[in-house]
């Protein structure tokens, strides 16, 4: 299960150690002791979390709490104290447990933030959310100091989220550098602050970013935004262009007092516009009760309950051997490998076991619905 928790800021845990397994269950005792239940395996992700199987997308988790079961544990199994019936008082088989799910998942980091600061690299974003917020992210006069997202909060009364997207480049909506990753992340952003390095090229950095932001999703042109110009201590007055609402300076600190109050009005505002947010699961049906997959000149049976039928048979007993046909008869494997092409004497492989395909008379009587054990709920 995949679940958000505050204290889990990123997927980098993930990235370093990719498999994870839930514990086993234990096996039963004696005097008809039930064997230990295995226990639930809980993975801490960020809020903003989104997670995709290989079917495509599963879920979208946003709030602490939320929770996704990505894989199920398999059904455990059943002594001999179990399976005693008055027909058969003294079983001579146990029934095993199944094999849980196995899953391979994609796991997306979307930050959860009211206001996004994006720009080109260099252009003062980070220095910037060091002046807005109690964040100390890396600042150094290179382009691409700031190589991950990195959060901080504003405001005194009332208190909003701001994050710091790493610079984006000419061409990232196309995927160029790690245009796409980054872009992924103003997606949740409630409003958008433009950082442009006044002392360069403001207008065309402006043009730039605004078309690799439409590119990307053209719903975020819609958004609520805020054009701001930085270092603005080594121009005058005169030199800010048209277009920027307001210049700024992170060294000497003009114009943050001013940009602070904007950025609470504009969160104000887009708070007020948007609905509440909320996780999204992806519910689809269970998993198919078997598949039947032709092998060169065979037939492979494959699904935990099939399996688990002929496991527990005793391939001596003619009654047992009996009865497993007739199991897979009313629960459609017969008929499943009649339409795969299976012939009388071809060899079909159920778990470990092997056998010659002998189709026999339908049972008399209802015919139960594919898929159906009729010992189980």
């Amino acid at each position: 299960m995949l679940q958000v928790d505050r204290s889990a800021f990123d997927l980098a845990s993930y990235a370093d150690r990719g498999r994870h397994r839930a514990a086993n269950g234990g096996p039963g005792g004696g005097n008809r002791r039930h064997g230990a239940d295995g226990d639930d395996l809980i993975l801490p992700v960020p809020d903003g979390t989104v997670v995709f199987d290989e079917r495509g997308f599963l879920a979208d988790l946003v709030g602490h709490g939320t929770s996704v079961l990505a894989a199920r544990g398999g059904r455990g199994g059943r002594g001999t104290a179990r399976l005693a019936s008055p027909r058969n008082r003294v079983p001579r088989t146990a029934e095993p447990g199944e094999l849980g799910e196995e899953r391979r998942l994609n796991l997306e980091l979307r930050l959860v933030a009211d206001v996004g600061l994006v720009g080109l690299p260099n252009a003062g974003k980070s220095t910037l959310l060091s002046r807005l917020t109690a964040a100390r992210p890396k600042i150094a006069d290179y382009p691409f100091t700031t190589l991950h997202p990195n959060v901080g909060m504003a405001g005194e009364d009332e208190r909003f989220v701001v994050a710091d997207v790493p610079g984006l480049i000419e061409g990232a909506s196309r995927g160029r550098g790690l245009g796409l990753t980054f872009l992924r992340h103003i997606s949740r952003c409630r409003a958008i602050v433009y950082v442009l390095d006044l002392t360069g090229n403001p207008e065309g950095d402006l043009a730039v970013v605004r078309a690799e932001v439409t590119a990307f999703d053209p719903s975020l042109s819609a958004r609520r935004s805020i054009v701001v110009g930085t270092k603005s201590d080594l121009l005058s007055e005169s030199s800010i262009p048209l277009g920027v609402d307001l210049a700024v300076s992170g060294v000497t600190g003009e114009g943050i007092e001013e940009l602070t109050r904007r950025l609470r009005e504009l969160v104000q505002a887009s708070r007020a516009e948007e609905p509440e947010r909320a996780p999204f699961v992806v519910l689809r049906p269970g998993r198919e009760f078997f598949v039947v997959r032709r092998q060169g000149d065979r037939y492979r049976v494959s699904g935990p309950r099939v399996e688990r039928w002929v496991a527990e048979v005793d391939m001596d007993d003619e009654g047992q051997v009996a009865d497993l046909q007739r199991r897979l008869v009313r629960s459609g494997v017969e008929r499943r490998l009649a339409d795969a092409g299976a012939r009388r004497g071809d060899e079909v492989v159920i778990g470990n076991t092997a056998f010659d395909f002998e189709p026999g008379p339908a049972p008399a009587g209802r015919r139960e619905p594919e898929g159906e054990d009729d010992d189980e709920a």
